[in-house]
């Protein structure tokens, strides 16, 4: 009798996105995911999200935590660490719990951190759009 694959509801599995693969699309994923080719499409990830050297991504990235080695032209949402490697080249906005950038790193954009207790999301509350 052949066994069937359930997978697990919250895999820790890593999903990887090769060289010479491009996706367009949305990606949504409970594990942990590496790029290392072009994504135009958004990402929601409920674990660490990577991209690398090679990675390319036009969209937004929701994620738990984030490393990025490569580019990423859109909105960046981490809830907890996101580094900027060396190699990295962002444009457009963050918003992160916690922040890393190595010397070398290129960013280009407003970046938002979020206060211990706040979710975040990137919505303005309405005492938030007054004070501004």
């Amino acid at each position: 009798m052949a066994k069937t694959y359930e997978p697990e509801p919250t895999s820790k599995n890593i999903n990887l996105i090769g060289v010479g693969t491009e996706i367009i699309g949305n990606i949504v994923s409970n594990g942990d995911i590496r790029i290392d080719g072009v994504l135009n499409g958004n990402m929601n990830v409920q674990g660490k999200a990577v991209i690398g050297e090679t990675g390319k991504i036009k969209g937004e990235i929701t994620c738990k935590n984030a490393d990025i080695f490569g580019a990423l032209d859109g909105k960046c949402i981490v809830h907890d660490l996101l580094s900027l490697k060396s190699t990295s080249k962002i444009t457009g906005d963050i918003i992160v719990g916690k922040l890393a950038i190595e010397p070398g790193a290129q960013f280009t954009g407003h970046c938002e951190m979020a206060t211990k207790g706040q979710p975040t999301t990137g919505a303005k509350t309405a005492d938030n759009a007054q004070s501004k």
